[in-house]
């Protein structure tokens, strides 16, 4: 009987090690997504500053399929709908717009040579890495449930953060970064997901609560940023042409996520 309950706890051990190996390959090759903008280094940065606003309207779309497509129905299906989701979105909201205002403040208070990062590239920061920490929430909780949901999971979050991750550099690009600087914060951003696994390994038995809080707050935040951040830099320029292509990345950003829904 002794020799049963140790091979038990063995296959225990076994089982939650290869939990933990999985899901840290998984969250560090998501993590790397991250450097896809290394593909823009051989772009001349005169050629590469006419399309970054396109760049800000396809992760504006992005962030807003995100949000609708993905997100949402993802609490709901879950947990079903509660009042309780509103009231977490609308915080998420209140939350960014706090933050936004910091973040104004501490750029009235800087010094001239931080002056020419704009706010919004840092709010994109802000919401990217409570994206990543849900991401490393999932993938976590997925590998939990089994390894091949697990596997499954990290594919489609890949999937999901290839679009997202060049909408992301390319608005730290117009937000005033340097190509260097916007790979290395879009990769620290990135790496906020190990925190997410962490939190599913530390509190499994309550990742369900923490992601009915988590997601909605994150709902909030991606509208937020969408519609308060990315939008109004898209409405500076009025030239025809410009809107045009302008609504064509909008709306690639929202079918992309749209097209992921349908691969999941």
């Amino acid at each position: 009987m002794a020799q049963i309950y140790k091979l038990t706890l063995l296959n225990l051990l076994m089982v939650a090690k290869e939990v933990v190996i999985y899901s840290l390959l998984s969250v560090l090759v998501i993590s790397l997504i991250s450097l896809i903008g290394i593909i823009t280094l051989s772009i001349k940065k005169k050629k590469l500053d006419q399309f970054l606003i396109y760049f800000v309207s396809f992760s504006a779309g992005a962030l807003f399929g995100g949000a609708f497509l993905h997100l949402l129905p993802e609490i709901i299906g879950a947990n079903g709908f509660n009042i309780s989701i509103s009231y977490y979105i609308l915080f998420g909201i209140v939350l960014f717009f706090a933050l936004e205002k910091v973040v104004h403040w501490h750029h009235c208070h800087s010094e001239s040579r931080h002056k020419e990062i704009h706010s919004f590239a840092i709010m994109n920061l802000v919401g990217d890495g409570f994206h990543n920490l849900l991401d490393g929430i999932i993938v976590g909780a997925s590998y939990l449930v089994s390894l091949p949901t697990g596997i499954v999971t990290t594919l489609a979050v890949i999937l999901h953060e290839i679009p997202q991750e060049i909408g992301d550099f390319g608005v730290l690009l117009h937000g005033g970064f340097s190509r260097f600087k916007a790979l290395m914060w879009n990769l620290i951003s990135a790496l906020v997901s190990f925190i997410g696994l962490l939190i599913v390994f530390l509190l499994n038995n309550f990742v369900k609560n923490i992601s009915l809080i988590l997601v909605p707050i994150a709902i909030g935040g991606f509208l937020y940023i969408a519609g308060s951040d990315l939008i109004p830099e898209l409405h500076k320029d009025f030239s025809v042409r410009k809107s045009i292509w302008q609504l064509i990345f909008f709306l690639v950003g929202i079918g992309l996520m749209a097209l992921f829904v349908m691969l999941e």
